[in-house]
């Protein structure tokens, strides 16, 4: 009978591994991005998160350095696991920016209580803020969505689900949510046999402008030759399609007019995802290829790899380590602590 590896075994076989890959991609064609604009916030302004509008503009919170560490609190069990919280443990002052690529808005929310936040912008100059946390209680669940209008205020609570790991709106309000694996298959109260179902039990739901579940990718004998998700969906959506890959399996899988196609994919755990016609970019997959982009070319059923770059600042220097990519139609952006780059498929001569 073979032994199976110890987990330092393993560990270090996959550490190996990444080294290999990793000169493997610095070996890689260096494609620039291109500065698109300043972000910044005011003085003494920390970003808690940000996130690309379906207009191309960046939409971000800020608050104080206090406050970002109150919207993204832990919970420590006594077994020393962490969990994301919720909610705050005091309400928190923060703003919300629009940049595009000139700063256009700035809105005041006085009371933001959600934690591990995200922000689309939403018809009617409003915006949504959502806590990537849901807990599900015997009284019903708690909302983890707040939309706001121009002036700051509170207009409504909503449920989106949780474990929220993708989120992004379309111009009609439409709002597109992926699930990790703890949306799916349930944790935080959800799933269990005398609970509620999972909002995220399909892996991507849609929700209408009234924020209220109208559509979910279908379930699994019923989503074709791939695999159904089971974690890290990523979204690229605009106004006639909705593109995602995920785990495990990771196949290129396109969502129009709610019918369902797809295409195999040998390119793993990409971030973020950008396309064009028959193009598709996937940028990043895990520690070693983190500023690697895969070009590929849609066939009858399958993404064929059609080049592979390591992608740079324009002056050369690598990408920042906290930086973040979102896919949105033709075009990749990356927002730095202060900066916005972007990279269009047309960028791209392979």
């Amino acid at each position: 009978m073979t032994e199976m590896p110890s987990m330092e075994d393993w560990r270090e076989q996959q550490r190996r591994q990444d080294l290999v890959r990793r000169e493997e991609v610095l070996r890689l064609p260096v494609l620039p991005v291109r500065e698109h604009g300043l972000i910044g916030g005011r003085d003494g302004d920390v970003r808690v998160c940000a996130s690309v509008g379906p207009g191309g503009e960046v939409v971000s919170v800020w608050t104080t350095a206090e406050g970002k560490q109150a919207v993204t609190s832990r919970t420590v069990s006594a077994g020393g696991a962490s969990f994301a919280d919720t909610s705050t443990d005091r309400p928190v002052t923060a703003r919300i920016t629009v940049h595009n690529p000139r700063l256009t808005a700035v809105v005041e929310v006085r009371e933001l209580t959600l934690a591990h936040i995200t922000v689309q912008p939403m018809p009617g100059d409003r915006f949504l803020v959502a806590g990537a946390r849901c807990r599900w209680h015997p009284d019903g669940p708690e909302p983890n969505a707040v939309l706001y209008d121009a002036a700051g205020h509170a207009v409504s609570g909503h449920v989106l689900g949780d474990a929220i790991e993708e989120l992004q709106a379309d111009t009609s309000g439409h709002v597109w949510v992926g699930y990790s694996e703890e949306g799916i298959y349930g944790n935080y109260g959800w799933g269990h046999a005398d609970t509620e179902q999972p909002v995220g039990m399909y892996g991507i739901v849609r929700f209408s402008p009234a924020l209220e579940p109208d559509w979910h990718l279908p379930r699994y004998d019923e989503i074709g030759p791939w695999d159904p998700i089971s974690d890290y969906p990523t979204l690229n959506v605009d106004d006639t399609s909705v593109w995602t890959c995920y785990y495990s399996d990771y196949p290129l899988v396109r969502i129009r007019d709610d019918k369902v196609s797809g295409w195999h994919n040998d390119v793993r755990g990409p971030a973020a995802l950008a396309v064009a016609g028959s193009r598709v970019a996937l940028f990043g997959g895990g520690r070693a290829n983190h500023d690697r982009l895969a070009l590929t070319e849609l066939g009858a059923d399958r993404a064929e790899l059609a080049g592979e770059y390591r992608l740079v600042l324009p002056g050369g220097e690598p990408l920042p380590q906290e930086t973040d990519i979102i896919g949105r139609g033709s075009r990749l952006h990356f927002l730095t602590h202060d900066r916005w780059y972007q990279l269009d498929l047309d960028d791209i001569s392979g």
